[in-house]
């Protein structure tokens, strides 16, 4: 493969054929054709390499037939899959590459040359024609590529890298010398995915030493012996480097390795070179989009182009490939009104905007589309695709104003009334609902002037609630025409105008009702001296009816007057006193009385109203002063033995002070023991006249006189306690009992209730004690062996019944039937009486008559009351002792008999016939 000059020199185009089944390309590495130039010595070389570089390798071929330059470079340029073109000039600037067939080729910035689609070359050939542009000066270069249908057996042959690479350079006097230099390997491209059979050989790697010496290669870096490892291998003596497996671009894209060559003692015989491996991309990935489901708003009435929102979709191929370039795309749009494409896209960064007027949030509330994202730039043949779901929700603006639904709307409400709703005004609003652009705000634009009347919106229903905020008097006005006007919390977009049925009427009706009589002026004041008579006409107090189309009657009442001093005549209102008016009274604040009235009318329903008259009564001399305190103490032998005084009047001045003190002329004690000394207008001194006086209480009488224009006296009687006082100079306890007004009476009864409480106390304890004594001496007289009340027996075993107790149950019977030898002394049990010996009842004879058990029970009664040693009462009495033997027999059988003999029970038949039975049962007879 060639590349061309400049477009301004004027050459043909290199020719490249290139087989369809395997395509392939010569790589044109343009340093490497100007070292090759430099080696010989030819200076033209560098000036026409970028654009003859094959037939400049043809030359130095046949210059040197040694270095097989043609072989080594076409080694070099072979790629896979694809084909690469090269453009590198000798100072490095970046190429830009363009092909000229768009529709059948790409081309990326590596140099890649891929087929867009199967290309069907049978029979024929296809040109395909590359540009490299300069970015840096600017030119332009061009080569083209024929395609014809390849050999299904062709053949590839592995590339080779010869290392160290060793430049030949001439000397100023024309000698050549060979100069060791590094060489830098072109990037080796693997494509992804690789079907092939692995090992796959990538390139081989070998040293110009290796004909005087055996050598060894090996490879380092990730991939080979670093993670991942195993990736790459390497023949060690060959050099051959091979991918053990396929590759993944998208997990790792490429691979940097050292060549290493050693000799077999592990001496480096050459620098390593470094190797690029770049994994190629292909597209084996789908666009996949951020979201499922993108969610985005517009306002109505957008202009076309306004932005809506933008969508985003990534693809984990190579974005500076078609692999990964996107392209998106609306698929569908519902619903398709008021037209199908109401949106666009931008296909590279996702923008939607719109393109249609129309958009109208009460027609259509929101768009739903389908985007489409596609690689390859979005070639519907070979890219991959992946759909998204967009929700564009169309926003409201205020472009509908509220109209109302009548022109005219009617209410009524009572006069003095207020906070009442009269009438409820609707609009209509097509706006979205409990926003600013719906909520409707109401104006009364007329019919008004008072501001009566005021329109709040009900948030839930949108609705005005005309409502009366000042109280509407029926006789001055009534009715009312209202003008009112609804606009919405946020004015309308711009071009949009209030319509007529923005504006509408109300007509309120004023219903008359019975209003209250009004007491004018209300409160109404008067003043008054006190001191006034009883029956005294003080003033008329009148209401009046605001009801002036009512003929009602008005009638008067007293509703509060606290110290019943006035009444009203019912009729005309007329106040009279019925007591005499005193300014001193507790009722009086600040002089003033006050007395409520009320006015009844004879309305349906009755109405009144009230009203307040309030007097001002002036003072007079109506009260004398009297001296404060009343009551005084003094010591024995006061030290000081002054008492100040003060006069007290209820009047006022000029009425009250200043007074006159003055000491009564009786008693005549009075004056000899006490003096009084004036000390201003309002207080006095009282003074005792002797060192000592006895323990009591004292009436010391003092006339104090008033300044008034008729003066008032009065004699006040000082109560002076003269009483024992300590060394403070306080009175004694006692002598404060005395002071506190308890006589000597009264304290002597206080002591003797306590002493009969007490007595009463010692009584009931002696009682209780008495009664407790009582009772533990009764307790004692009872054995509490033999008192089995309320006791419980405990018994050391239950055993198996009458069979196992030595009971002698003969005891039971009569003791003078017994026969002696039967008599026996059985063991006594821990809950049985003891036997007393030494007093034995008195053995009763036998009496076969039916009095004989009566008989027997009256003998020892008799005996236990004779006994001294027998308890008392009623306690229990043990007769006789039982035995400790028993001859009852099993329970189950009736027949008994004793140990001695059968006994005679034929007495029993005369106690009746019960007993008769009882005794044929027992006697043995056969029935």
């Amino acid at each position: 493969m060639t590349t061309d000059p400049p477009q301004s020199e004027a050459s043909s185009f290199p020719q490249i054929t290139v087989s369809t089944s395997l395509i392939t390309c010569a790589v044109i590495i343009k340093q490497l054709w100007c070292e090759c130039a430099e080696s010989f010595g030819d200076k033209t070389v560098c000036d026409v390499c970028t654009g003859r570089a094959v037939s400049v390798g043809q030359k130095l071929l046949q210059r040197n037939k040694r270095l097989s330059w043609p072989a080594r470079i076409a080694d070099a340029g072979v790629c896979l899959l694809s084909s690469t073109v090269s453009f590198l000039d000798c100072g490095g600037g970046e190429v830009w590459f363009q092909v000229e067939d768009k529709h059948d080729f790409s081309v990326n910035e590596d140099g890649g040359v891929y087929a867009l689609h199967h290309l069907n070359l049978l029979g024929k050939e296809k040109a395909v024609l590359v540009y490299a542009h300069d970015l840096h000066t600017k030119q332009v270069w061009k080569a083209r590529i024929h395609l014809r249908p390849g050999d299904a057996t062709l053949t590839q042959q592995v590339p080779e890298i010869l290392f160290p690479w060793r430049s030949v350079v001439v000397r100023g006097d024309g000698t050549l010398r060979r100069v060791k230099r590094d060489w830098v390997i072109p990037p080796i491209n693997v494509p992804e995915n690789s079907r092939g059979q692995f090992p796959e050989d990538l390139v081989r790697i070998r040293s110009d030493r290796d004909k005087n010496r055996m050598l060894r290669y090996s490879v380092t870096g990730p991939g080979a012996d670093q993670p991942p490892t195993g990736i790459f291998i390497i023949n060690p003596i060959s050099g051959q480097l091979s991918v053990t497996k396929p590759l993944d671009r998208e997990h790792i894209s490429n691979f940097h390795l050292r060549a290493h060559a050693v000799d077999l003692n592990g001496n480096q015989v050459e620098n390593p070179i470094d190797i690029v491996i770049n994994v190629i991309d292909q597209n084996d990935n789908r666009p996949e989009f951020t979201h499922s489901i993108f969610n985005g708003s517009v306002p109505e009435g957008s202009k076309p182009g306004s932005f809506v929102m933008t969508v985003t979709a990534v693809d984990k191929d190579d974005p500076k490939t078609a692999n990964g370039m996107l392209r998106y795309k609306i698929l569908s749009q519902n619903p398709q009104s008021p037209s199908s494409n109401m949106f666009t896209i931008n296909n590279k960064t996702g923008d939607i905007i719109t393109v249609a007027a129309g958009l109208d949030r009460e027609k259509v509330t929101q768009y739903t589309l389908i985007i489409q994202a596609t690689d390859m730039e979005g070639n519907p043949t070979y890219g991959l695709s992946n759909t998204a779901t967009t929700v564009i929700r169309i926003t409201d603006v205020n472009d509908n104003a509220p109209e109302f639904t009548t022109e005219t709307f009617f209410g009524e409400v009572h006069e003095n009334r207020v906070n009442v709703i009269v009438a409820n005004l609707t609009v209509t609003d097509k706006d979205q609902p409990h926003t600013p652009a719906w909520s409707a705000v109401y104006r009364i634009i007329a019919g008004d002037p008072t501001g009566r009347f005021s329109i709040p919106t009900d948030p839930t229903t949108n609705e005005g609630l005309l409502t009366v905020v000042k109280p509407i008097d029926y006789e001055s006005t009534r009715s009312f025409m209202l003008t009112v006007e609804a606009e919405n919390e946020v004015t309308l977009v711009r071009g949009i105008h209030l319509p007529r049925q923005s504006t509408a009427t109300v007509s309120v009706r004023i219903l008359d009702l019975n209003e209250s009589p009004e007491f004018r002026p209300n409160p109404k004041s008067m003043r008054l001296e006190e001191g006034l008579s009883a029956g005294s006409m003080l003033t008329t107090f009148t209401a009046q009816d605001p009801d002036r189309y009512m003929r009602q009657t008005i009638r008067y009442s007293k509703m509060y007057d606290p110290a019943n001093w006035l009444e009203i005549n019912p009729a005309n209102g007329q106040i009279s006193t019925i007591a005499i008016l005193d300014r001193e009274s507790p009722y009086i604040k600040n002089n003033h009385y006050n007395v409520t009235f009320m006015a009844s009318d004879n309305g349906t329903p009755p109405a009144s109203g009230t009203g307040t008259l309030q007097i001002y009564l002036t003072d007079i001399n109506d009260n004398a002063p009297h001296v404060f305190p009343l009551e005084v103490e003094m010591c024995e032998r006061p030290e000081p033995n002054a008492l100040n005084l003060t006069a007290s009047d209820p009047d006022l001045s000029p009425n009250a002070g200043p007074f006159a003190f003055e000491l009564a002329n009786r008693p005549s004690d009075v004056r000899r023991n006490w003096t009084l000394h004036r000390l201003n207008g309002e207080h006095a001194q009282l003074r005792l006249r002797i060192g000592f006086l006895a323990s009591g209480l004292y009436e010391v009488p003092i006339t104090i006189t008033d300044s008034g224009n008729l003066p008032m006296s009065n004699t006040s009687y000082l109560r002076v306690k003269v009483c024992q006082c300590d060394h403070h100079g306080d009175c004694v306890d006692m002598e404060r009992i005395i002071a506190a007004g308890l006589g000597t009476g009264a304290i002597i009864a206080i002591l003797i209730c306590i002493i009969i409480l007490l007595v009463l106390v010692l009584l009931f304890v002696m009682w209780m004690k008495r009664r407790d004594k009582e009772r533990q001496a009764k307790q004692l007289l009872i054995d509490p062996e033999d008192d089995v009340r309320d006791n419980i027996l405990k018994y050391d075993e239950e055993g198996g019944g009458e069979e196992d107790q030595d009971y002698d149950l003969s005891q039971l019977q009569q003791p003078d039937a017994l026969e002696p030898e039967c008599v026996k002394v059985g063991i006594r049990r821990l809950d049985e009486r003891p036997l007393h010996h030494d007093h034995q009842y008195p053995l009763r004879s036998a009496a076969p008559h039916p009095g004989d058990i009566g008989d027997f029970i009256h003998e020892g009664l008799k005996a236990a009351d004779n006994d001294p040693t027998a308890p008392p009462y009623d306690s229990l009495l043990v007769f006789d002792y039982e035995g400790s033997g028993s001859t009852a027999g099993s329970l189950s059988s009736l027949h008994s008999s004793s140990s001695c003999g059968d006994q005679d029970y034929d007495y029993l038949g005369d106690w009746g016939p019960r007993f008769r039975k009882l005794a044929d049962l027992y006697g043995g007879g056969d029935d």
